[in-house]
């Protein structure tokens, strides 16, 4: 069972595993860790990761990248059509309206569900969607051995996570075993990817100004121009003199070139630096702390990097940062602890995550009581997750929740609306009154709001003399009443969160009721239906059989292009003594005619035409190939032949002079030995003779596995005999008296047994074999 964690971020990704050593950091094909968040699409197959982005200018066309904030948006959405426009690829409509395909704190219910679907689609089995910023917490604290006890004051750590597309900031409290969100706040304009857009506009002015050149207009020459305002920023945030940006032949065979300084770029960026404090600020006054409070303020993510950015922060809490976790591969280590802790396969130290609802969420539905609507927030912001609420309703009729964000201003984008949910099958009580309807809401370890259940309790009437009972066990739980609807608040675990403060209610008449489950339609807001995404799933399993096929192909092509270019060599080289002049001139003849069918007719074709066309030259090569093996090997055979022959004959000759060692062995046996050993010789000698007679270029006389078969042969004839023992000689037995000792020593054969000593064994080894190893990730 594999335990991973994935970090898919707007530019890169990063993958984790749980393993019985600890959490590991994996490298792709490439041997690098960092796997570039690129998909480029081939008219036959696709390229992902490193092997993508190496295609992003020369075909740009049809390389996706920097997908990550399109994930559950609709094709109409402001964001997508601004970003539209600046995409070197082309993004279009899908039949659901969706622009579809570890988490940011700030996404929405809608692109969870996408995240989650996406997952599907690849194959995965998502056991939790994490937030980034809590992944980086339990990073940081499931390794700390001196936090305080779990009755005592928490330790409060502020993370800061500046990534390519997004900036995040979260404050959190550490116990002993356990960690609770208290705030988070963001800024999803705000990235690494920003700064670059700032450098690449300012170039783009410059050269347009320098070399007339319009550089918006050519999407190749524009994704080399952000690949190397990219380097140009990393560099500036290790130097602060002045840097080169050199291209060449960036646009009609021109080359360009520019300057800039880390004082300059900061000037440029003032307007993105201000926007630094905003999230800190905000998530100090949603958690009610001062900055005294802060323990520590820990940063994560690439773009935190910039010496301006890290200056803003220390400066806003007044004090040093802390770099203590790898800024890049933090949240992938922390999916895979929380993995590795829901998964059975490892023990891990306990540890509890309470998480946060980012954004507050709020039901409205038609009252009964009275003409319109009415609503309620079931869920306010930086509420405690994964969580659930029972409400409750009196209805007479089927009826309908629309849940929604309530705070529109803070979402990333304008739609608050999460999705409706239908209760079907409301009746009426048998008395003509209205039902009483029980609606279960939760946010789940994902952070994705639902309905889960629905159930009617129908009043049943007692036959007379029957003692009236109550079975309805939630009807015993305090309820806090808001018009025709009343709420009863639960943990995840089912433990009820008890109003104390109600005032004393009469005691009610026992009756008996059943629960009955009710139906619920969800109609969740850009969700994929069933049918749509079963056939995603189908196209990728498609696209993956293509993409396999596709990889033989070329490995079968390359088969043919490596052996030709390498017997060309071999036949001038160390083949050119097993290879007559003819031979050799036909064979580099069909050598040259298939390199040049390689790039004309054989530049497109099936697997099975290049591997009849490989056969075809080995039926050729292999027998030059093969000669001259036999002759690198055959020396070594007849060596190893010839050192078994005089081995066994030095045996014999020292069984014929008597010799004490060998003077047990049975002289017919020893007779036969000889009689082997020498027929042996005269083979070897002919065998040697009549190849050293032999041309190089023609077939050997003999091979080596015929001599390999004949030394094996000699040693099992041979060497049961040589080896055989001598026999053993007993010591002469000495007779027991009757009466008393034997030599003066006593028998101890029937002496029993002390129990104390059998006791004390049987202990020791129950006691060894309860130890058993446990594997623990700490």
């Amino acid at each position: 069972m594999s335990v991973v964690g994935f970090d898919l971020g707007f530019q890169s990704c990063y993958v984790a595993v749980a393993r019985a050593g600890g959490i590991e950091t994996i490298a792709n094909e490439y041997s690098d860790r960092c796997t570039p968040s690129f998909v480029s699409f081939g008219q036959r197959n696709r390229a992902i990761g490193a092997a993508a982005k190496s295609q992003v200018v020369t075909n740009c066309k049809n390389t996706v990248q920097g997908f990550k904030r399109f994930h559950g948006r609709a094709f109409s959405d402001p964001y997508i059509q601004s970003a539209k426009s600046k995409l070197v690829y082309d993004l279009a409509q899908m039949p659901s309206g969706s622009t579809g395909i570890k988490v940011p704190s700030y996404f929405t219910d809608t692109e969870r569900r996408s995240v989650i679907d996406a997952a599907q689609i690849a194959g995965l089995n998502c056991l939790r969607l994490m937030n980034e910023t809590t992944a980086v917490t339990l990073a940081y604290g499931i390794y700390k051995q001196d936090l305080p006890a779990p009755e005592e004051k928490p330790r409060t750590v502020v993370f800061v996570d500046l990534g390519h597309s997004g900036y995040q900031v979260s404050v959190c409290a550490f116990n002993k075993g356990k960690l609770k969100v208290l705030a988070t706040a963001f800024d999803s304009e705000l990235g690494g990817k920003d700064f670059d857009d700032i450098l690449v506009s300012h170039f783009c002015e410059e050269f347009g100004k320098k070399y007339k050149l319009d550089v918006k207009s050519k999407p190749r020459a524009l994704v080399r121009l952000y690949q190397e305002c990219e380097k140009l920023k990393k560099l500036m945030s290790a130097n602060s003199s002045d840097l080169p940006l050199n291209i060449e032949c960036f646009m009609n065979d021109i080359d360009v070139t520019g300057t800039l300084n880390r004082g300059q770029f900061e000037e440029m960026c003032a307007g993105l630096l201000a926007k630094v404090e905003g999230p800190l600020r905000s998530v100090m006054e949603q958690a009610k702390l001062k900055k005294e409070d802060i323990y520590a303020v820990e940063i994560v993510g690439g773009a935190s990097r910039i010496p301006a950015i890290k200056e803003r922060i220390s400066k806003f809490f007044g004090k040093e940062l802390s770099t203590t976790l790898n800024a890049d591969e933090a949240v992938a280590r922390g999916c895979a602890l929380q993995c590795a802790i829901l998964s059975p396969a490892f023990k891990v130290r306990e540890f509890s995550i309470t998480d946060v609802v980012p954004y507050p969420i709020s039901l409205k539905w038609n009252s009964a009581a009275e003409e319109g609507l009415s609503d309620c927030e079931v869920f306010p912001k930086n509420h405690a997750a994964p969580f659930s609420k029972v409400l409750t309703f009196y209805r007479k009729d089927p009826f309908s929740l629309e849940a929604y964000y309530n705070n529109p201003k803070e979402l990333p984008y304008p739609s608050p609306t999460i999705g409706q949910f239908v209760i079907q099958n409301v009746v009426p009580q048998a008395s003509g009154e209205s039902s009483k309807v029980k609606v279960k809401v939760r946010i789940n370890v994902h952070g994705v709001f639902s309905v889960s259940s629905a159930s009617l309790v129908e009043i049943v009437k007692t036959a007379e003399g029957e003692e009236p009972m109550e079975t309805d066990q939630a009807a015993k739980e305090d309820e806090v009443k808001n018009d025709d609807m009343e709420v009863t608040t639960s943990t995840e675990d089912g433990k009820q969160e008890k109003k104390t403060d109600q005032p004393p209610q009469a005691k009610k008449p026992k009756v008996k009721t059943k629960t009955v489950e009710l139906p619920i339609e969800n109609n969740l807001h850009w969700q994929l239906a069933n049918e749509t995404l079963n056939l995603f799933v189908e196209n990728e399993g498609k696209m993956i059989m293509q993409d396999k096929l596709e990889k033989e192909r070329n490995d079968a092509k390359n088969n043919v292009e490596e052996y030709v270019y390498d017997m060309r060599d071999k036949l001038h080289g160390v083949l050119e003594k097993f290879v007559s002049e003819a031979d050799r001139d036909a064979f580099s003849l069909k050598l040259e005619d298939t390199e040049n069918w390689l790039y004309e007719d054989g530049e497109d074709q099936q697997k099975q035409v290049y591997i009849d066309k490989l056969a075809e030259l080995k039926k050729l090569g292999q027998p030059i190939y093969e000669r001259y093996m036999e002759a690198e090997e055959r020396p070594k055979a007849f060596d190893e032949l010839g050192k078994q022959i005089q081995m066994y004959m030095k045996i014999i000759e020292a069984y014929k002079t008597k010799d004490e060692q060998y003077e047990h062995l049975d002289e017919l046996e020893v007779t036969r030995v000889d009689k082997q050993v020498n027929d042996a010789m005269v083979w070897m000698n002919s065998k040697m003779n009549q190849q050293s007679k032999q041309d190089l270029t023609q077939d050997p006389a003999v091979r080596v596995t015929e001599i390999q078969a004949k030394t094996k042969e000699l040693y099992s004839a041979c060497n049961p005999v040589v080896s055989k023992p001598k026999p053993k000689v007993e010591p002469p037995k000495e007779e027991k008296t009757e009466n008393g000792p034997v030599n003066g020593k006593e028998g101890t054969e029937g002496q029993p047994c002390s129990p104390d000593k059998t006791a004390n064994e049987g202990t020791e080894q129950a006691t060894a074999e309860n130890k058993l190893p446990e594997m623990d990730i700490d």
